[in-house]
């Protein structure tokens, strides 16, 4: 499969992604454990059908040391018993930012209170702000259909 367009190599698009990576990169000492951030970024990859994204993520958090086992059962993590409360907590509310259309009001208030009790205000922003970024991230890629499983560790 090829990418139906090369949003990346436009002038536009350049500029575009050259400020949401340096959104990125600002989110990088809030807290919030590496392997949590991955969770929350493969979790929301594959609800938007993201490829690239869940490629990426998935293979960023194996080189990191998370393990492969784990990281299968993200898609299934409320039955699975190999996630922390507090993890439990950030893909809860990374399900629920994601699908924000499918419930009337968007994230629920037993969601938000549940990340509450793990996170404090710094790391809530991160979170938050992670979730909104990965979701630009996804429509940019489906919209494109950019291909995955090329994608080597530290690429970007």
């Amino acid at each position: 499969m090829d990418a139906r367009f090369n949003y990346y190599a436009t002038a536009t698009g350049a500029k575009f992604v050259k400020h949401v990576n340096a959104a990125g990169a600002a989110l990088k000492d809030a807290g919030v454990p590496y392997a949590t951030t991955q969770l929350v970024l493969l979790r929301a990859s594959q609800i938007n059908g993201c490829g690239m994204c869940t490629d990426m993520h998935y293979k960023d958090a194996v080189h990191a040391g998370d393990q492969p086992e784990r990281l299968n059962l993200v898609a299934a993590w409320r039955e699975a018993t190999v996630f922390t409360d507090a993890e439990r907590a950030a893909l809860e509310l990374t399900e629920e930012a994601t699908r924000i259309a499918d419930a009337a009001g968007g994230v629920g208030d037993a969601v938000w209170e549940n990340a509450v009790k793990h996170y404090d205000e710094e790391q809530l922003a991160s979170l938050v702000s992670t979730i909104a970024l990965i979701n630009a991230y996804n429509r940019l890629n489906v919209i494109c259909r950019v291909p995955a499983g090329n994608y080597q560790p530290g690429q970007w």
